[in-house]
């Protein structure tokens, strides 16, 4: 039963990938740990593995639809996936414990929750109803931000298991200057590229059940190649507020069970 219920909520973090870019690893860790009784640091890996090869698979339908920019994803990727890989290596130290982890983890879900419930106005602004200005946008983007961005973003990452789609999609917004739809698949190719190197990073510390962990990549796969087709029905956005909330509930729990 537990095995049914945990690849069910699998099947969700895809979901969660594929609606809105991201999600994932905010959902992946606590399923691991609290569901299926993972250690921390094992979730945390096997999150990064999970949700990057997730991530990749939900980005192809985006791309299909048009929704995924290549030269924005060049200039955010490389920084975070050296952040990520970073990140990764400063969790081997002897004096991060799991707990201070899942501490880390949990302040990021609170934090991630109110920037979820919190945004939206100035990002719709740039969607694709105004597709006229888009050149216009990215004319006067701050292209040198994001880089620093992306390896603040990737050191995040390794080190939590947080994919960051909640920190990349406003970057790209807001700093690169593209439409939400395309922000929302360019971060799943970015979120893909920066787990993996974060994973890497990871393989020394942590004996790992591949069975688990592919069989959950499965799972979460269906769940985000449909939730990237849902995009054409439902408007992400109105989704992100009622995300927070449960993100924010989920870090609260995980905070009191510390």
């Amino acid at each position: 039963m537990i095995w049914i219920i945990g690849h069910f909520l699998a099947i969700c973090i895809g979901l969660s990938l594929g609606l809105i870019g991201g999600g994932g690893s905010i959902l992946a860790v606590p399923i691991l740990i609290y569901v299926m009784k993972i250690g921390a640091k094992e979730a945390i890996t096997m999150s990064l593995f999970i949700v990057g090869s997730v991530s990749l698979i939900g980005a192809i339908p985006h791309w299909m639809q048009g929704n995924l920019n290549w030269r924005v994803a060049g200039t955010f990727a490389p920084a975070a996936m050296l952040g990520a890989y970073l990140g990764a290596r400063i969790a081997a130290f002897d004096f991060i414990t799991e707990t201070f982890q899942l501490i880390c983890f949990a302040v990021i879900m609170v934090l991630a929750s109110v920037l979820m419930i919190r945004k939206g106005k100035p990002p719709v602004k740039n969607q694709d109803s105004e597709p006229e200005n888009d050149s216009h946008q990215e004319g006067h983007s701050q292209w040198w931000a994001i880089p620093l961005e992306g390896l603040g973003v990737g050191i995040l990452t390794g080190f939590v298991g947080v994919g960051g789609g909640f920190a990349i999609i406003p970057a790209l917004v807001l700093l690169g200057g593209i439409p939400m739809k395309e922000a929302i698949g360019t971060s799943l190719i970015i979120i893909a590229f920066k787990s993996m190197t974060g994973f890497a990073g990871y393989l020394d510390q942590v004996e790992l059940d591949w069975a688990l962990m592919i069989s959950f990549t499965i799972a979460a796969s269906f769940g985000t190649i449909a939730g990237a087709y849902l995009t054409r029905l439902i408007d992400a956005k109105s989704l992100q507020k009622g995300f927070g909330y449960f993100v924010l509930a989920v870090g609260i729990f995980v905070l009191i069970q510390r």
